[in-house]
Formats: C-alpha cells, sequence, structure tokens
C-alpha cells in the first residue's frame, strides 16, 4: 500500500508543488494539497508549513512535502510540531540519509535552488528509501523523538 502525501507551499513555491502534486498522483500517490491552492503574493509559509506537519504528525504513516523559496522557512516551521523530522533536500544523497538515517518524515524543497527533474528524482529516493533498521539509527531517532516541545 503507497503511503498517503501531504503537500503544501506558500506562493514561492507554488509551481514546483503544483508540479509535484501532478507527479505523484501519476505515481498512484494519494495526494492531500493543504495550500496554498491559488498564487497568492501575500501568504506566509508557516501556515502552510503546520498544515502538512500537523497532518503528518495525525498519520504516522504518511509524508509530508513543503516548498517555499529556499526550504529552510518551511523547514523549521515544520520541525515545531512535534514528531515531525523535516528535511530541506537538494539532492538525491541527502534524500536517501534523511530517510535510512534519520527517518525523516517531512522533505522540504526550495524551488529557488531544485529543478522540477531534481525534485521528482528526489522525490523517488526519499520514498522508496527504509529507515535503517541499525540499532545506532534507531536510537537517535528515539532520542529525538523523545525532546520535549
Amino acid at each position: 500500500m503507497k503511503k498517503s502525501i501531504f503537500i503544501g507551499s506558500d506562493h514561492a513555491g507554488f509551481r514546483l508543488k503544483e508540479e509535484m502534486k501532478h507527479y505523484l498522483s501519476g505515481l498512484g500517490y494519494t495526494v492531500t494539497d493543504v495550500g496554498n491552492v491559488i498564487l497568492d503574493p501575500e501568504d506566509d509559509y508557516v501556515e502552510f508549513a503546520l498544515k502538512v506537519a500537523q497532518q503528518v504528525s495525525c498519520d504516522r504513516e504518511s509524508f509530508g512535502i513543503l516548498v517555499c523559496d529556499t526550504g529552510s522557512g518551511v523547514t523549521i516551521a515544520a520541525n515545531k510540531v512535534s514528531g515531525i523530522r523535516a528535511v530541506n533536500v537538494w539532492n538525491e544523497d541527502v534524500a536517501h540519509y534523511a530517510r535510512e538515517h534519520n527517518d525523516a518524515n517531512v522533505l522540504c524543497f526550495g524551488e529557488k535552488y531544485v529543478s522540477s527533474k531534481e525534485a521528482e528524482k528526489i522525490l523517488r529516493i526519499f520514498i522508496d528509501t527504509a529507515f535503517s533498521s541499525e540499532e545506532r539509527h534507531q536510537r537517535r531517532v528515539r532520542r529525538i523523538n523523545a525532546i520535549q516541545r
């Protein structure tokens, strides 16, 4: 069974979000767009980052995808939600290790720095990479999860 994916962006990541939404739907994933659903130059990434993070926090079997200008803002905001391990990813290696070593559950992009083709490759690796069963990685993620907010 394929994971549910929650996706969101502000105006600065809107184009890439729309492309990734269609790409993932084409692969058979259930994609829920939490916004923004229109291109609004006055919106704030924080709203959409929190919506995605809250959905992923409630559905531990899902993934989140967030896009803003650099990927930094949405990463910071999403990581404020308990149970979220959001990462700002710019290449395939970072995507692989974020999943394998850190059990990352929210993938963040900066539209300014990641092309659509690169994002597609990164998404596939992120989704297809399993969290490592090695004790050292398991232990580290348990410690991260134990941090109180």
